[in-house]
């Protein structure tokens, strides 16, 4: 209740005081938001009395960060994160690891990727718990295993340990661990034993999603595998969640569950059977949590509108099937280009919808980016969030909309595959001169923006470095498609012109990295433009080629 004299907060614990606390500091802040050209108020903030009754629609609202794919963010930038993350009420916080632990006895695995040691975590926990944010565990414990399974040490450990035929024509290395071989095993158990107690009496994710290799009719010691690592001393009496892509596979699997595991039920496209699956899942009476995207990976700008329907569907079919959670992922498929500003509004949906649905149920992206103006870049000038909102639309712009990426940057991560064919097919010259158009608005409303976060000129940049990789991504596509669609057609000269393009992308790359990330994971990054900027030189590319 507010008056002229005050406000009075009542909760009934802790967690309730710091929400209170946080609505308190949203409405101050947007009270206080000056309009363009206009000083704020020098008596401070107002707001109009008012009484407000207010709880969360899921107990857990949370967001999985991906460090294993290249980038490794320093503690202080996962500090700041979880600092933000409390503000906007969210109170879980996990990082996928796979092999971004440093495990002891395995600096095989990670000893070039600078992975977190155990006082990492005891000091990210220590901030976690100051700010209302349980930091659990995440390791992957059967498939993506890749970074392991690529040393001899363990390569014998996999399914096909020489590799495997994937999807689209293209080999893969070994990813995933061979349930039948008890060294697999013993490796899991000795990272967890290892992992595990340093996050002790919380629950922790075991992952467990896409184990290419595993035939269907293996499919059993999946579950064999759960139910032995449940069973682990490291994991013994705590919450256990899995990913649920291989169960929804394969719902036989479910009556055989053991106690206390969770299925964190993850789709990150529109019209992702949340519902069908949910209802399977509280059918069998499994607990459940549902696991939205932010739609920023392969993408590099984002897919806003997808991110925005994603997160209103998960949330929609979580509340109508009690699912305990929310976990908002953020993932970083091939090389992980996509800058943390661009994953933002992606929290800050899941926040919003998995606290009050019903609320936000109608947020449209208008209404968005001026909500990221005030709460999540402080920009008074109110450019930035329409900036992130337009970069992240103009995917939609083209014709193609291909599962899980966008058609503006495929072609330069495997530049092998010809333009206006497959994923591209119908994509036209005119639709890409459009897209370059709304890049060009985009850039000249960063320069207008004036964020007043810490890191607000930061942002900038890396949006602008963002935006120059749709940029890159169209002017190769326009020259493909005046020849035949492959990189052979575009020539000599305007290959060249494209290696000066692509190095100073690659450069910019690297000189923004190192502001959040450590620097193990750099390479590997930046190894997808370093290939893309050898095809330009000789026009030609690798029909193998899927990352370093």
């Amino acid at each position: 209740m507010a008056d002229s004299k005050g406000v009075q907060l009542t909760a009934a614990d802790e967690a309730g005081r710091r929400h209170g606390l946080a609505t308190l500091a949203q409405l101050g802040h947007r009270a206080n938001q000056p309009g363009p050209g206009e000083p704020a108020d020098p008596d401070g903030p107002s707001v109009a009395a008012c009484t407000i009754l207010d709880w969360p629609d899921f107990p857990v609202r949370g967001v999985m960060v991906d460090v294993s794919r290249d980038r490794v963010p320093t503690v202080a930038t996962l500090v700041g994160l979880a600092g933000q993350l409390a503000g906007w009420k969210l109170n879980h916080l996990e990082l996928s690891m796979e092999h971004t632990f440093a495990s002891v006895g395995h600096e095989t695995a990670w000893g070039a990727a600078d992975p977190y040691t155990a006082g990492d975590l005891a000091e990210l926990d220590l901030a976690c718990r100051d700010r209302g944010v349980e930091l659990v565990g995440n390791q992957n414990s059967l498939g993506h295993f890749e970074r392991w399974l690529r040393h001899d040490r363990y390569r014998a450990l996999a399914i096909a340990p020489e590799g495997f035929d994937w999807l689209f024509g293209i080999r893969r290395p070994p990813l995933t661990l061979d349930p039948a071989k008890p060294g697999a095993f013993e490796l899991v158990a000795d990272i967890l034993g290892q992992l595990a107690p340093l996050l002790d009496n919380r629950p922790f994710h075991v992952g467990m999603d896409e184990p290419w290799e595993l035939p269907a009719e293996r499919r059993g010691e999946w579950l064999g595998w759960l139910r032995r690592l449940k069973a682990l001393p490291a994991l013994a009496g705590r919450e256990t969640l899995v990913w649920g892509d291989v169960p929804a596979g394969d719902p036989g699997l479910l009556a055989g569950f053991p106690e206390g595991v969770t299925v964190c039920e993850w789709g990150y496209e529109e019209g992702h059977p949340f519902e069908e699956r949910l209802d399977r899942l509280a059918g069998a009476g499994i607990p459940r949590w549902v696991a939205p995207g932010t739609s920023s990976w392969l993408s590099v700008t984002g897919r806003i509108e997808n991110m925005l329907a994603n997160v209103r569907e998960a949330a929609q079919s979580g509340l109508a099937h009690d699912a305990g959670g929310l976990l908002m992922t953020d993932w970083g498929d091939m090389g992980h280009h996509q800058p943390r500003p661009v994953s933002e509004p992606g929290f800050a949906v899941a926040a919003a919808m998995s606290w009050c649905l019903e609320a936000n149920r109608g947020l449209d992206l208008d209404s968005l980016a001026v909500l990221l103006d005030a709460f999540a870049f402080d920009d008074p000038a109110g450019e930035l969030g329409g900036a992130l909102v337009t970069l992240g639309r103009v995917h939609r712009m083209v014709t193609p909309r291909p599962f899980n990426s966008s058609a503006l940057v495929q072609h330069l991560l495997l530049p092998q595959w010809r333009v206006g064919a497959g994923f591209t097919t119908g994509l036209r010259v005119e639709e890409l001169e459009a897209v370059e158009e709304a890049l060009a608005g985009a850039v000249a409303a960063l320069g207008r923006a004036r964020p007043g976060r810490a890191d607000g000129q930061l942002v900038l940049e890396e949006l602008r470095a963002a935006s120059a990789w749709i940029s890159l991504g169209c002017r190769d596509a326009r020259l493909r498609l005046a020849g035949d669609g492959s990189l052979g057609s575009i020539g000599p000269e305007d290959r060249q012109g494209l290696v000066t393009e692509v190095e100073a992308l690659a450069a910019e790359h690297g000189r923004l990295w190192t502001a959040r990330d450590r620097p193990g994971g750099l390479p590997d990054s930046l190894a997808w433009l370093d290939h893309l900027r050898d095809t330009y030189r000789t026009g030609t590319a690798d029909r193998a080629w899927f990352g370093p």
